[in-house]
């Protein structure tokens, strides 16, 4: 049997992890693993798959330009940033009810260790955000015919 040692602000973090996924909220993670608060008013929905070739994610970017959209790679995190700017009030235009987020977002992941960081391809379509992460050469498995005799 192997002893954990007990690390109370480790259970902080995990409270804190719970809480946001709660209330919708995304905590990004700095390069020691640790969470940090990103300060974001809001953060899109998002799909991560896997194929034998790359990873996909696909996020719901509904109502947000393509120039007010960026995507970085930076010591192994992929973050997506951006806004979703409202409308201007019109003179004579009353609003009743306002359920749209509005406002900056941040999305951030842990690049997988055999990812190839240098061909990743995002394109921004439909409200649609997709980014592909291709495997690297070496991380691709092959399969060898072994005979039996």
């Amino acid at each position: 049997m192997n002893l954990i040692k007990w690390d109370p602000f480790r259970e902080l973090e995990d409270v804190s992890d719970r809480l946001n996924r709660i209330f919708g909220q995304s905590p990004a993670r700095t390069g020691s693993g640790h969470e940090m608060m990103a300060m974001a008013d809001w953060a899109p929905s998002v799909d991560i798959s896997e194929t034998d070739a790359a990873y996909l994610i696909k996020g719901e970017i509904p109502g947000v330009k393509k120039e007010d959209v960026k995507v970085t790679i930076q010591d192994g995190m992929l973050t997506i940033q951006g806004e979703r700017k409202q409308e201007k009030e019109e003179k004579g235009k009353k609003l009743h009810r306002v359920e749209c987020s509005y406002g900056s977002f941040v999305r951030s992941f842990r690049v997988p260790d055999d990812a190839n960081e240098n061909k990743v391809k995002a394109e921004f379509k439909d409200g649609m955000i997709n980014i592909t992460l291709p495997k690297s050469e070496k991380a691709k498995t092959k399969a060898i015919n072994v005979s039996v005799s």
